[in-house]
């Protein structure tokens, strides 16, 4: 593709929409030399009716061409700052939502696994009510998108590479969501005891429900 774009000529606009870290982004602008390279980074769910689409973040000097394209109904937001900044704020954004629902696919099937599962739901219920309704919707929809979330999880951690730890954390997380994503493909045990976690009707059917039932 680089050299089709080069051979159009200087004034060619590429925006880079991909889920990279900044240091991605920046070796996909220098492959394409002599096209007007934008760093974009898309955060939020795709347009349906009824809700609002994503936003587009912009950075780079071609930014404010792409801008143009907010009279068709994109909302596009131009930060001032060079190519790196748009991708380092969505794998930030997505570092912490996605990493979020990573950490709590791995904290609920521990806790399924030790029979601990009701317990857990219901202590989220009571005291982080905001938490759970978050991934009684977020899980739900992260089975058929982890395969996606592989690689992002590792752009993730080249992008917070200085901080050992921290990348150690999100190289966890992308061999997470390849077992999550190898799963869905598969008997989707993992997935139907995330569904059992999340489901009222399948916990009350637990045990330990059951118990707190008869105690209350």
């Amino acid at each position: 593709m680089a050299p089709r774009l080069a051979a159009q000529g200087s004034g060619t606009l590429y925006v880079d929409c991909n889920a990279v870290s900044p240091r991605t982004a920046k070796e996909i602008r220098d492959v394409l030399k002599g096209v007007d390279f934008v760093d974009a980074g898309i955060i939020g769910l795709p347009p349906s009716p009824g809700e609002k689409g994503p936003n587009f973040y912009a950075s780079g000097v071609a930014a404010h061409r792409f801008a143009e394209l907010s009279r068709y109904g994109l909302s596009i937001r131009v930060l001032d700052a060079p190519v790196g900044a748009a991708s380092a704020l969505k794998m930030s954004y997505a570092g912490i939502t996605k990493g979020l629902s990573g950490l709590a696919a791995a904290m609920l099937l521990a806790a399924s696994r030790e029979g601990a599962a009701a317990a857990l739901r219901a202590e989220l219920e009571e005291s982080q009510p905001a938490l759970f309704s978050r991934f009684s919707k977020a899980l739900p929809q992260m089975y058929s998108k982890a395969y996606r979330w592989v690689a992002e999880m590792e752009e993730i951690a080249e992008f917070v590479g200085e901080d050992e730890a921290a990348a150690i954390m999100f190289r966890g997380l992308a061999q997470l969501y390849e077992r999550l994503a190898a799963d869905y493909r598969g008997n989707r045990d993992e997935i139907a005891a995330v569904e059992a976690f999340l489901s009222a009707e399948q916990r009350a059917s637990e045990p330990s429900a059951k118990i707190a039932q008869k105690m209350g």
